[in-house]
């Protein structure tokens, strides 16, 4: 049976730009629509499921970065992938740090696009595929203060209640606790993640998993920094 077109959302203010992005990716295999403000997005999200969202960060009303924001704290939430003009390093970290999977700047080639929305739905079908994996066994939980976290499927809960994680957040966090209490590298976390992952970006999951689960993010006590190394993740087992 033919697998069902991955269905993308093209929100930018640039009505032409949203036009030609749609006709692209309906020409490369997929299902686009648009919308051209944050307000109109949320009215189609309210009724309507995204496999991906592409979306404007400058835009007039609702900025793009409290839209991916709230996607990104949505435990079912689309990826986002965010395209602006704004093109320097603390531009890039603030948008990984709204919780978007990707960063490309305009101007860009349509066909970069593409690839970068394939390495994202792949990246969260392998998620999703090791979850189910995970799911078939009893799961190895450990305690994280008030959290519990399934080490193999990477889900992380708080009084019962899934605490939403993107698919890198979820893979760091099965990392470090099949290492628990273990001083972790940088660079053996950057392989982790895959995808050509740098240190910074390392640090910037981390800072968003510490706004998640640690009562005060700037004195961690569950995902230490190991001076000169890297990180380390500390709890008790509890299977």
């Amino acid at each position: 049976m033919q697998e069902a077109a991955a269905h993308i959302f093209v929100v930018d203010d640039d009505r032409r730009l949203a036009g030609l992005l749609c006709r692209y990716l309906t020409n490369a295999g997929y299902l686009a629509m648009a919308a051209h403000d944050a307000a109109e997005a949320r009215a189609t999200l309210a009724s309507l499921t995204f496999d991906l969202v592409v979306l404007d960060i400058m835009m007039p009303g609702e900025s793009g970065l409290v839209l991916a924001a709230d996607l990104a704290a949505q435990p079912d939430g689309p990826p986002v992938l965010l395209i602006t003009a704004l093109d320097g390093p603390e531009d890039r970290v603030t948008g990984l740090t709204a919780g978007a999977e990707d960063y490309i700047a305009k101007p860009f080639d349509p066909r970069e696009l593409v690839l970068r929305i394939e390495r994202i739905l792949r990246r969260y079908e392998l998620a999703a595929a090791e979850a189910r994996m995970a799911g078939m066994a009893q799961p190895r939980r450990l305690a994280l203060g008030p959290h519990v976290l399934e080490v193999e499927a990477g889900l992380l809960w708080l009084d019962g209640v899934r605490v939403p994680l993107t698919p890198q957040e979820q893979r760091l966090l099965r990392f470090l606790g099949n290492r628990l209490g273990d001083k972790v590298s940088r660079d053996d976390l950057a392989e982790a993640l895959g995808d050509g992952t740098t240190w910074r970006a390392v640090d910037v999951q981390v800072a968003r998993l510490r706004k998640k689960m640690e009562a005060d993010p700037r004195n961690p006590s569950w995902l230490q920094t190991v001076r000169g190394v890297g990180y380390r993740l500390t709890g008790r087992p509890l299977t």
